[in-house]
């Protein structure tokens, strides 16, 4: 799955402690970027591993979107919390934490026995990368002082990860396959442990001061309310009634009360998770709400492409994992020419190209069949959803901080991975449920002749359908709402794409 992340530039998270460059600095880059390569490869390891720990824990097809937003929804509901955790408790110190709890965490994921205990893993480790990911750049940005310096450590560590996603593919194929699904997960615990231990010589502690109170009510509304939402999905796709069941129409009730409690608490506290100001600025909010709507589409497509080409087309795992390579190498290419693209065109332009790419390629995916080509079909799905996507990170990622106040600059920027996440777990949930509703209905209008097979490709459909619709969604958005010009973005704003 493809994600960025924006840099950090607030004065008030810089080093306290020195100012002077840091002489085992790449060394110390040499374990971020290892801690990062683990992030991403579990993200992108889990979609391709997902079908068989679904077969091996008998998890519900309404149930199995767990495996992901769990993941999801613990890091994006707690990412804003970590980076000040971390700014505050001391990064290195926090970066540790993660990288060892990630380690147990996956442990425990690999060692699961049923679902719930997978489902629980993956939350911790969300909860965890939480911690480590803002750590992570921060130690890089308080490690690199020199501007030239700053730029490579940030080119390596972006080129990490956007080579992470493709690695994740392949060998999460090649574990999946000839070892055990279980070992996508496991293999987390050695590259954590090296880098802690590799860590404690060659990473400099730094922390920021001041206002050191956390917003611990505003993170367990958000992240209660997302929770209960998730929940909500889940439970319109088993309950009798569906969307109408009284379960299901409680959890979303759930979630809307503790939703608007957050909103309001974060209007009456003097230390918000998330000053409103932040996200009320038009071209600012038009990047976080886009950004949560690409988020739904793209999770999705990946989970159930992972699915198609597994249990339709009958690809091995490990020809799962290349048939998404090219959605990874259309990011970084996509991503490297709307760089350079920025300064001399209109970000609006940019940005509705991209999602202009990306809802045809998903709009594309709803013709596939029971034995569509990869080479014909496929393939052009994911070079025009790739595509799209590279433009459209990158610009968004730039228009999240553009015009912000230096001492929002750190919220400004982490609200936008916070949107990709969320948006993610979202959409993973309600296209999951969506996707079983289709499926279920199908055969009972063809229970006179049911074919699983057929119903799930018509459950596919569905799902990217509506995927193509967020997308599409996204676009108009940003065409409506984004006013700012070539020279308005924020050149402050380091992106990577992985």
């Amino acid at each position: 799955m493809a994600s960025v992340e924006s840099v950090d530039r607030a004065p008030g998270r810089a080093a306290t402690d020195s100012t002077d460059p840091d002489p085992r600095r790449w060394w110390a880059l040499a374990v971020i970027a290892i801690a990062q390569l683990m992030v991403v490869l579990d993200a992108s390891i889990v979609n391709i591993a997902l079908p068989s720990a679904q077969a091996d824990l008998d998890i519900s097809d309404a149930n199995r979107q767990w495996v992901v937003t769990a993941y999801t929804l613990a890091f994006g509901g707690l990412l804003l919390l970590g980076g000040r955790i971390a700014d505050y408790t001391g990064r290195k110190r926090i970066f540790m934490i993660g990288l060892i709890g990630f380690a147990l965490a996956s442990a425990l994921g690999g060692a699961a026995t049923n679902d719930v205990m997978l489902f629980g893993a993956r939350a911790l480790q969300g909860a965890f990368a939480a911690l480590l990911a803002p750590a992570a750049l921060s130690l890089l940005q308080v490690s690199f002082t020199d501007a030239k310096e700053r730029a490579r450590a940030f080119g390596v560590y972006g080129a990490i990860s956007g080579g992470g996603a493709a690695i994740g593919l392949i060998l999460g194929g090649v574990l999946t396959e000839y070892v055990s699904w279980r070992w996508c997960l496991f293999v987390n615990v050695p590259i954590a442990v090296l880098a802690a231990v590799a860590a404690i010589g060659v990473v400099r502690e730094s922390r920021a001061h001041g206002d050191t109170r956390y917003d611990i009510p505003g993170a367990v509304l958000v992240s209660g309310g997302l929770a209960a939402l998730v929940y909500g999905f889940t439970q319109a796709a088993e309950a009798t009634d569906g969307w109408s069941d009284t379960s299901t129409i409680t959890w979303l009730a759930v979630s809307a009360v503790l939703l608007v409690g957050f909103v309001i608490w974060e209007t009456r506290t003097h230390h918000p998770l998330l000053p409103l100001r932040v996200v009320l600025d038009r071209n600012r909010g038009a990047a976080y709400v886009s950004s949560l709507l690409i988020g739904a589409g793209l999770f999705a497509m990946f989970l159930f492409l992972a699915y198609y080409f597994q249990q339709n087309l009958g690809y091995s795992a490990v020809k799962s994992g290349f048939a998404f390579l090219p959605f990874s190498v259309g990011i970084i290419v996509a991503a490297t020419v709307a760089s350079s693209l920025m300064p001399k065109v209109n970000p609006r332009v940019l940005l509705v190209v991209g999602g202009v790419l990306a809802t045809i390629g998903l709009a594309l995916l709803t013709q596939i069949d029971l034995d569509s080509s990869w080479l014909t079909l496929i393939l052009p799905a994911e070079v025009l959803i790739s595509l799209g996507m590279g433009l459209f990170f990158v610009v968004s990622a730039s228009l999240a901080l553009t015009r912000v106040e230096e001492h929002d600059a750190g919220v400004a920027s982490a609200m936008l991975n916070t949107s990709q996440q969320i948006g993610g777990a979202l959409g993973t949930a309600l296209l999951n449920t969506l996707f079983a509703s289709a499926v279920t209905n199908w055969l009972t209008d063809n229970a006179g002749n049911p074919n699983p097979a057929e119903a799930a490709i018509h459950g596919y459909h569905v799902a990217f359908w509506v995927g193509a619709g967020f997308i599409a969604t996204a676009t108009v958005l940003v065409l409506l709402m984004v006013n700012a010009r070539s020279k308005d973005l924020s050149a402050d704003g380091m992106v990577h794409v992985g």
